[in-house]
């Protein structure tokens, strides 16, 4: 599936942090093989549900509060612009690896972060979640820990967060919290290309509306 210049918006009023059940998705994504060229996925809490399965997002927006950019897929974000409108804290990833042999994860590369909040790149709702951002430009929003085990202690050794030659007032590495990893060249190479979701095996160009 290839989608093209597209908007998915939910357009449920902003959860207020006290209803239970105020999440609302813009978009779910279960299949294999999907790629979003140029898309605009727009909501609050969970906007989008990358929920398994290889997926490709490129040149797109994607808006949210809390966990925002959630599931168990295995993507590559390539040039996307992620924005926080959180009021309070707010977490971008909230990727649901569970196993040792899944090989699902989030790779956000050349990204721009900007929005509002007091926000997280990501925090461990389930055990083993994987979600590497590189060559991403992060604002003043990203708390300085960068990244939450949800109060989890013992998901500190087996969360793999990572962060490669980030840029930005948010990119701070000497305030990061002990179980991310600043990775070097080597660890972030299989994230940083098409090969991460085998993409050389599977995508097409682009659509073409002009």
């Amino acid at each position: 599936m290839i989608e093209g210049g597209g908007e998915l918006r939910n357009s449920a009023p902003m959860p207020d942090g006290k209803r239970v059940g105020a999440q609302a998705v813009a978009m779910r994504i279960s299949g294999d093989k999907a790629a979003f060229h140029n898309c605009m996925f727009i909501g609050f809490q969970d906007t989008l549900c990358d929920d398994r399965g290889r997926h490709f997002f490129k040149d797109c927006q994607i808006q949210g509060t809390v966990d925002f950019i959630f599931g168990d897929g295995k993507s590559l974000y390539l040039n996307t612009m992620i924005q926080s409108v959180a009021k309070g804290v707010g977490v971008i990833t909230a990727q649901a690896r569970e196993n040792v042999a899944d090989t699902s994860g989030f790779a956000f590369v050349h990204c721009n972060i900007s929005g509002s909040g007091d926000t997280y790149l990501g925090r461990a709702w389930r055990l083993r979640p994987r979600v590497v951002f590189a060559y991403t430009y992060m604002g003043t929003l990203i708390n300085g820990e960068g990244w939450s085990d949800n109060l989890h202690a013992d998901r500190d050794k087996t969360v793999y967060y990572g962060e490669y030659m980030c840029e930005g007032p948010g990119a701070t590495p000497s305030d990061r919290v002990k179980f991310a990893k600043l990775l070097t060249g080597e660890e972030a190479k299989p994230f940083l290309s098409m090969t991460y979701i085998n993409g050389n095996k599977w995508l097409l160009p682009p659509p073409n509306y002009v």
